[in-house]
């Protein structure tokens, strides 16, 4: 790629230079490309030449541009559409094919092609000028040598090529590899063929680890390649050991299509390791931008008008199977702000289809609380209980899966639809506490008049009045607005109880807000907590520490980020002796054993409810048989967790560590002693 030094480095237009002048050439049309270009406040124009800005805009339609987004309608000489940046029901966007220019007389937005894709896809603007160049075919001439913007874009195509790489290697281990044969049934045996392979390029992970390292190796990939990618981490002994075991690979694409990270899925059960294990967080892979199965469903969901949100990948992998293609899924976190912003660019209304247990009601209000403060729709799909897409469109098929679609219910009626049927609106006292339910959850709602719509509807619903409702309301936006600037106030008065967490859980809670080697290691086993939310409380508190950007090594941002909790959520934690104390010199190993307790904490509650189940009379012979089956499961799980290795899916090269079978000493008489 050509260079060209236009400014240098010490020139002062170099660094604060605007592109605000007007430019006026007659073209065509008499319209001035460059003029185009000055709704730009602040461009790093010292980075991509004049010249090649030009050829961009001259390349890109608009109007064919914006169409490829949201649907567009001719109006006369110019198109309309719905403003995709504030909600609207009369198209009041604008476009303009002879300036290839838009505006919305609505919000005000307004400019040309690379100025739209940059407020659509949130894209730097030398990002965007890329994307439409690689689109038009035009070579990038850059003016300014940056070396460390160099060096960075260097390495993310290393990484890029690496995961690509990766991707192939395992789909051919998958389709062609001998070793690979119970892995091939194992898909077989989830109703998947080859055929979704190929579309999805599903890959197996060998047991052994050599196998992976030695392709690497000849591959001329480093070690710290494989490090930085994720693939693999470093051992305390100093070599490399791969995250992922004997498990079926399936890649995580961005929007673009690019292989940034990977989902590993169990193919058999260890009661030591998640069922899925992701990709820790990379220079490439944020789990808080990214979304699985996004970069297929981005124009779907224009289409149906509404994005399916699953809660994992094998669901929304099976909705697109079976042709539901809106359908995505979060990967190890729950719908976070920055999903959130993502959604509201393609859709303004969201299905959410969570399982039909407490974790999933959990997971349906916090996601409700992200999209409602970007004026995002939600309605809520019932799934019939013990179900989930997956297994539904096996047993139903799509037909019966969109008719549910269809009949997803708006949040706040499915919120007090399950109060009716928990007794939460069995007498006063019930009713006022589902009252107050709502009000926190309406004052997450941005939009006022929409808030209020749902303020009056909640109202007739409760058998209370619209007045008394707004005044709760008011209260909790209140409520919520002090406990965002808590951490510049003086201490606050208390008006809380702590949240009931149990002790194992604000333990691994402690360790992650402290401790980076803690956090990312129960990061990778997130679907191991998030099964524990069925049977253990305060599962959603260690979810939402996990799913944050926080920086254990920085103790102001743990700081912050606990100001920033729900009070409860903070009293919790301050109860636990641990959070008072200096932090664990072995962080790992106490947050691989806990784990093990809390696996073994809920396989004892499963086997307990298990066997007052078997314990009804009457059972038939039909009723008792799955029983009994998931008894001896249970028992047999219970057996394993005494002989589990240390590294779990995390295999040293040529070796296995066993466990050092050393409890936590510590916590547990640290427990003893609380208790």
């Amino acid at each position: 790629m050509a260079v060209l030094h236009v400014f240098s480095s010490s020139d002062p237009r170099n660094s604060a230079l605007r592109f605000k002048e007007k430019h006026f050439f007659h073209g065509e049309n008499g319209i001035s490309l460059l003029s185009r270009l000055s709704n730009y406040e602040r461009l790093p124009l010292a980075q991509i030449s004049q010249e090649t800005r030009i050829k961009v805009l001259e390349s890109t339609d608009i109007v064919d541009l914006i169409a490829s987004y949201i649907p567009v309608k001719r109006s006369g000489s110019s198109f309309k559409a719905n403003c995709p940046f504030h909600n609207e029901k009369t198209p009041s966007f604008h476009i303009n094919p002879q300036r290839q220019s838009f505006k919305c007389f609505g919000c005000g937005e307004g400019g040309d092609a690379i100025s739209f894709v940059m407020k659509h896809e949130g894209l730097s603007f030398v990002d965007t000028v890329r994307k439409l160049a690689a689109k038009a075919n035009i070579p990038i001439v850059e003016e300014v040598f940056d070396a460390d913007a160099e060096r960075h874009k260097r390495k993310r195509g290393r990484l890029l090529e690496l995961h690509r790489e990766t991707a192939r290697f395992l789909h051919e281990l998958l389709l062609k590899d001998p070793r690979a044969k119970h892995a091939r049934a194992y898909l077989k045996s989830r109703g998947y063929g080859k055929e979704m392979a190929v579309r999805w390029m599903v890959g197996w992970m060998p047991g052994d680890p050599r196998a992976f390292l030695d392709w690497a190796k000849e591959k001329k990939i480093t070690g710290r390649e494989l490090v930085d990618s994720g693939l693999c981490a470093q051992s305390e002994r100093g070599g490399l050991y791969v995250r992922f075991r004997d498990r079926l690979m399936f890649p995580v694409a961005n929007e673009q299509g690019e292989v940034i990270a990977f989902s590993g899925r169990q193919i058999i059960a260890d009661p030591n390791s998640g069922k899925y294990i992701n990709s820790p967080e990379t220079a490439l892979f944020l789990k808080s931008k990214t979304i699985f199965a996004f970069d297929r469903a981005r124009k779907p969901i224009m289409k149906e008008k509404a994005v399916l949100i699953c809660e994992g990948q094998l669901d929304a992998l099976a909705c697109h199977e079976h042709g539901i293609e809106h359908a995505v899924a979060t990967l190890g976190t729950a719908c976070t702000a920055q999903h959130a912003k993502i959604f509201k660019r393609y859709t303004d209304t969201a299905l959410l289809c969570f399982d039909a247990d407490q974790a999933g009601y959990t997971a349906s209000e916090k996601a409700f609380r992200e999209l409602s403060s970007e004026n995002i729709h939600v309605r809520v799909v019932s799934m019939p209980p013990g179900d989930d897409p997956d297994s539904f469109l096996k047993r139903e098929g799509p037909d019966a899966f969109r008719a549910l679609l269809r009949e997803a219910r708006p949040f706040f009626d499915f919120k007090i639809d399950r109060a009716q049927a928990t007794g939460g609106m069995a007498n006063a006292q019930a009713r006022g506490n589902t009252a107050r339910e709502i009000a926190a959850l309406l004052a997450a709602v941005a939009d006022p008049v929409t808030r209020d719509s749902f303020l009056n509807h909640c109202a007739t619903r409760l058998q209370m009045s619209a007045p008394d409702l707004r005044e709760a309301t008011s209260s909790a936006q209140k409520k919520l607005v002090r406990e965002q600037r808590r951490q510049g106030d003086p201490a606050p008065v208390i008006e809380a109880e702590p949240s009931k967490i149990d002790p194992l859980i604000s333990y691994l809670a402690n360790l992650a807000l402290h401790s980076l080697e803690a956090r990312q290691y129960l990061g990778e086993q997130y679907e191991t907590l998030h099964e524990a939310a069925r049977y253990i409380e305060g599962v959603p508190l260690i979810e939402t520490i996990l799913s944050s950007e926080l920086d254990p090594s920085q103790p102001a941002a743990v700081n912050v980020f606990l100001a920033d909790l729900p009070l409860s959520d903070q009293l919790a934690l301050q109860a636990d002796p641990t959070f008072h104390q200096a932090p664990s010199d072995q962080p790992l190993i106490d947050a691989e054993e806990a784990l093990a307790k809390l696996s073994e904490k809920v396989l004892n509650k499963r086997y307990a409810i298990n066997q007052s189940a078997l314990n009804q009379p009457g059972l038939s012979a039909a009723q008792m048989m799955p029983l009994l089956e998931e008894a001896q499961q249970i028992s047999q799980l219970l057996a394993a967790l005494g002989r589990r290795t240390f590294a779990d899916d995390r295999v040293s090269l040529g070796q296995t560590a066993q466990a050092k079978k050393k409890p936590f000493v510590s916590w547990k008489e640290k427990k003893q002693t609380s208790s």
